[in-house]
């Protein structure tokens, strides 16, 4: 079974400069219109065809809308690449948007 992190837990992770791969698995262009950051865009169709091939960090946190399509494609991953911990973000980009509002301008 995947884990799922709060957004919160995935922010201290990011600010701590931990070393995970943090996959956005939304489409290309609300990935442009905003992201969390440094993810990597991937699409599910690129992910099923590159992640046993693909060399992928000991951590991998992966998200999507609304966190329900991330925690297949973190099953995915945890099945098939060889990463040692793989968990989706719980309540996607749409969770995190709230917390970057006391930010915004």
């Amino acid at each position: 079974m995947v884990d799922e992190l709060t957004p919160e837990t995935v922010r201290e992770r990011i600010e701590r400069d931990d070393e995970f791969d943090l996959i956005d698995i939304r489409d290309d262009e609300d990935y442009a219109e905003g992201h969390l950051p440094d993810a990597e865009r991937v699409s599910i169709e690129e992910l099923e065809e590159t992640v046993v091939d693909r060399d992928w960090a000991d951590d991998v946190v992966v998200y999507c809308y609304i966190g329900q399509t991330s925690v297949q494609a973190a099953r995915l991953i945890d099945e098939y690449g060889d990463a040692e911990r793989v968990a989706s973000m719980a309540g996607g980009y749409d969770a995190w948007e709230p917390l970057e509002s006391s930010t915004a301008d």
